[in-house]
């Protein structure tokens, strides 16, 4: 008997479901630090699938096939993740909310003038991204350097510290609170130079 070869099947392509918390696949949220966020964005956004996780008989099927030492320990490492995760977050909204954006004009020869933006990498803004968007904006040129205490800091030539102060309120209304922008006047002393 002759055997009759089956032509080889294309592979199906499977769809995945990310999480909107912590971008992990939902099976693997529970390793991530943010288990019962993840868990309420399931519930609202993928109904089926958390049936098919987090249902009572899921569950009880799981938590049966593990010791009650092994349970106890599985509880208190989520419950410790979960805690590092929330220390986490508050401290990064702390730091959101106490620390600066800095706008400086500063002047360069006689009537040039730069703009000097720093403090954007506390609230997640990329200096390059930023820079390229502020020159494009602006129509001028616009670099990330390095200061002298090593801080990164992104210069724009000209005069535009409130055109720059408006543009990132209206870009970043819900990362940058108004009251955390602030403008400096980088003056030169001449007179006071000329006085002494």
């Amino acid at each position: 008997m002759a055997e009759v070869a089956q032509p080889p099947t294309e592979p199906q392509a499977r769809h995945v479901t990310y999480c909107g918390v912590c971008t992990l696949p939902p099976e693997y949220c529970e390793f991530g630090g943010t288990a019962k966020k993840c868990q309420e964005w399931l519930k609202d956004e993928e109904p089926e699938l958390y049936q098919r996780l987090y249902s009572d008989e899921a569950i009880s099927a799981n938590l049966s096939t593990l010791s009650v030492s092994v349970q106890e320990r599985a509880a208190k490492d989520a419950a410790k993740k979960e805690a590092k995760a929330a220390a986490a977050e508050a401290r990064d909204a702390e730091r959101r909310a106490t620390s600066k954006v800095q706008i400086k004009r500063v002047e360069r020869n006689k009537r040039k003038h730069v703009s000097v933006v720093i403090g954007l990498e506390v609230y997640g803004l990329e200096n390059k991204k930023v820079a390229k968007d502020l020159g494009k904006k602006f129509a001028t040129g616009s670099s990330v350097t390095k200061s002298a205490s090593g801080i990164e800091e992104i210069t724009v030539q000209g005069d535009v510290c409130e055109d720059i102060k408006e543009w990132l309120l209206e870009n970043f209304e819900k990362s940058i609170a108004e009251s955390n922008i602030e403008i400096i006047e980088d003056k030169k002393k001449k007179k006071a130079a000329a006085e002494a």
